[in-house]
């Protein structure tokens, strides 16, 4: 079901409520820096959820509603945020929810969460969180994370130039409650795997719905 919000100071943006019939949760989803919310990988993910018992909510960043290419500053990203959960709170009543999204998406979420909770929100899960950029390892990105207090989930690609390993493993460790961290074996930032894995990309998708599903069935 489409629909859309407003984002206070900024604009109008549009959302898609993907619910299946016998929902337990609903995950309130952000795209990713350089795509939105109909990208494949967001359309699969919502559809992979959907077999898991897991609505989805997914929505445009201003600048991804105007056609831009530069994201939002961090005041507009996080304000979309918190506008989205006020959102589906009111889309759908009584469900559950998880927040976070794909790289950039995530980023702000969790950031929008350190600022200040976000209404209903139990858990914060992560499809590839961007760490530091490629070349750059740091964990700079990850301060903010201490003031999260809910649980989190952080799904990595094992060849995500986004996030070195052995810097997220320790990140992970060291917060409070410590954060649950799985790992796709091959995948790069965006969960593509090599040919010679003999994996599909539905396998990958039925892995993170899985992985999500079983970390929610914990919260």
């Amino acid at each position: 079901m489409e629909s859309g919000f407003e984002v206070p100071g900024a604009s109008r943006v549009s959302a898609l409520l993907t619910r299946p019939d016998e929902a337990r949760w609903l995950y309130v989803v952000a795209h990713g820096a350089g795509a939105g919310m109909r990208h494949p990988f967001m359309e699969r993910v919502a559809e992979a959820l959907a077999g898991k018992g897991i609505a989805t909510f997914r929505y445009q960043f201003p600048y991804m509603e105007q056609g831009k290419k530069r994201p939002d500053r961090p005041a507009v990203a996080t304000a979309t945020v918190r506008a989205a959960v006020q959102a589906v709170r009111e889309a759908a009543p009584g469900l559950p929810l998880i927040a976070g999204g794909k790289s950039f998406g995530g980023r702000m979420t969790s950031t929008a969460q350190a600022e200040e909770p976000l209404p209903g929100v139990r858990g914060l899960a992560f499809l590839g969180f961007p760490l530091h950029p490629p070349g750059r390892p740091g964990v700079q990105r990850a301060a903010h994370l201490d003031n999260v207090r809910i649980p989190m989930l952080f799904l990595q690609g094992t060849r995500d130039t986004f996030a070195d390993l052995d810097l997220l493993r320790p990140v992970c460790d060291g917060l409070s409650p410590p954060a649950t961290l799985r790992t796709v074996e091959g995948g790069d930032h965006s969960f593509k795997v090599l040919k010679r894995s003999g994996r599909t990309e539905a396998d990958v998708m039925e892995e993170l719905a899985g992985a999500i599903a079983d970390w929610t069935a914990k919260l």
